[in-house]
């Protein structure tokens, strides 16, 4: 099943996520076409810039959880090599677009959760429609958010990190603009457009400077960022084996609170 879009009108190329009856939440499948679709704009000449949106009422909830909860219900001797494929995967991902040499524009309307908000995070600007919503809500299903929580905590700081990830809680736009979550909030209808304008604004600019300007800003002042993704993608991984993340799963799955143990 395709997952994504990829649609090229210069100077911009946009990566839209298809799958609306699924909140385009990421599955195995998901994660692979958006890398590969990072990798074919990378490769487009005329691309200046890249815009990320989706279609649908959210922008991504995140992991796929219905996919999580199978391989928790698998072998168990089998399953955290599962978990870390999956979570290396993920953070490969996020590393791509963090090494990007084109800026990437998250463009969102509706929700943006937990490796969703990943997704945003790592793109360089982020224009919203007033009712989308930020949150990491992991905690609440027993798991951690490994990848995400060192870009949220790079592009917002540690007090903004420890609120969202210790609640679970999510923001409204007006609460992200305040916190510089994100940079401007735009109506739904003109996300994309405004998205499109930055791309634009951005392609005045030689590529050699605007490459160079997000090495210096993602490689060098963050220059911890790829170390810390990498031991959150594993300490994610490990998170996902205990008995909290599969009663957590499975309550998601059956549609009930969890009862922890």
């Amino acid at each position: 099943m395709t997952a994504v879009n990829v649609l090229v009108n210069s100077p911009s190329g946009t990566i839209q996520l298809t799958r609306p009856d699924q909140r385009n939440a990421l599955d195995r499948s998901a994660v692979e076409q958006i890398s590969q679709a990072f990798f074919d704009l990378h490769q487009e000449k005329k691309v200046r810039g890249v815009i990320l949106t989706a279609s649908g009422t959210d922008f991504c909830a995140g992991l796929d959880l219905k996919e999580m909860h199978q391989t928790a219900s698998g072998d168990p001797n089998s399953a955290l090599g599962a978990w870390h494929d999956d979570w290396t995967q993920l953070r490969d991902l996020l590393e791509t677009m963090l090494r990007f040499p084109k800026p990437i524009i998250a463009a969102i309307d509706g929700t943006a959760l937990g490796a969703g908000l990943g997704l945003a995070l790592a793109a360089d600007l982020i224009v919203a429609a007033p009712s989308a919503t930020f949150g990491v809500p992991a905690v609440r299903r027993g798991l951690i958010s490994g990848v995400v929580s060192p870009l949220l905590c790079f592009r917002s700081g540690g007090k903004t990190a420890a609120r969202m990830m210790l609640t679970g809680q999510s923001i409204d736009a007006q609460e992200a603009l305040r916190l510089n979550l994100i940079d401007e909030i735009v109506d739904a209808d003109k996300i994309w457009v405004r998205a499109n304008e930055l791309v634009a604004e951005c392609a005045a600019a030689p590529a050699e400077a605007i490459q160079l300007s997000k090495r210096l800003l993602n490689e060098t002042i963050g220059e911890m960022l790829l170390t810390q993704m990498s031991v959150g993608a594993a300490m994610g991984a490990t998170a996902c084996t205990t008995e909290a993340a599969a009663e957590g799963l499975a309550a998601f799955k059956e549609k009930r609170e969890p009862n922890w143990p």
